[in-house]
């Protein structure tokens, strides 16, 4: 079975048709147990959610903040494995027939093996994986195994990234462009700031791939102002921090559907 990024490029375009940024959210699998992320990955979909990342929970998350960190310790800590993972993308997807892409550091794919892994990611659905943690240089053999399977190979930019590296970086990669908004890890921010309009611009200038910003986006506002200047505005700690606060896990689902529902019309308004 083939991967669906002919999805996540389809979902993305109809956003960019509509005049409107997409809206692209994140979730841990297993958090707060296996079958409660999958129903909010479904419940973040049904508020206006356009495409969702599901995070493979990882003991040393070098990018995350401490919410989706806290988040990862609780899945782990429940034994999620990577057919958890497969499984959240398999059963959303079903429901939703929507984009669902895995996020996920390089090592527990180099222990899975590369060849396994894009071919359960494929089978169960999965529009690609963003990989913030593989260098292009390094990254030949995933992206052989995931185009030949279907899939999206997404790779983070930051705003250190100087023009030629980005050159590199954009032409290696297929789906979007991840922009980290800013220097440091996952986490909700006052202020995003014009390191992201500036990256985004320089980042255009070297591809014709979506570029999608994350790292700090949290309210209907700041959803706004960088759908103004973006393809997609990429939500995580805000979701997981929706789940974390809340008494119980059907509170926690039904807060995520609602916070999408304020993200989706906040870039709807940045049009």
């Amino acid at each position: 079975m083939s991967g669906s990024i002919q999805l996540l490029n389809d979902t993305l375009a109809k956003a960019k048709a509509d005049n409107r940024a997409a809206l692209i959210a994140y979730l841990p699998a297993g958090f707060p147990t296996v079958d409660g992320g999958i129903e909010a990955v479904k419940a973040v979909f049904d508020g206006g959610a356009d495409i969702v990342e599901v995070g493979l929970p990882h003991s040393d998350p070098v990018l995350d903040g401490p919410v989706i960190q806290t988040a990862d310790d609780i899945a782990l800590r429940g034994g999620v494995k990577i057919a958890d993972v497969m499984r959240t993308v398999r059963e959303a997807f079903e429901a939703t027939g929507k984009p669902v892409l895995v996020m996920t550091y390089w090592n527990p794919i180099d222990r899975y093996g590369v060849e396994r892994f894009t071919e359960e990611l494929a089978a169960a659905g999965g529009a690609g994986c963003i990989l913030p943690d593989l260098p292009v240089q390094e990254s030949a053999k995933w992206r052989e195994h995931a185009e030949k399977h279907g899939l999206a190979t997404v790779f983070v930019v930051a705003p250190s990234s100087q023009d030629a590296r980005l050159a590199t970086i954009t032409a290696a990669g297929s789906g979007f462009v991840y922009a980290a908004s800013l220097m440091g890890v996952t986490g909700t921010r006052e202020s995003v700031g014009e390191q992201a309009q500036d990256l985004v611009r320089r980042t255009r200038a070297t591809t014709s791939l979506p570029v999608c910003v994350g790292l700090g986006v949290s309210n209907p506002e700041q959803a706004a102002e960088v759908a103004a200047f973006s393809d997609g505005v990429i939500v995580g700690s805000a979701f997981v921090k929706r789940m974390l606060d809340a008494p119980d896990e059907a509170a926690g689902i039904a807060a995520v559907r609602e916070l999408a529902g304020d993200l989706a019309r906040g870039v709807r308004r940045g049009a």
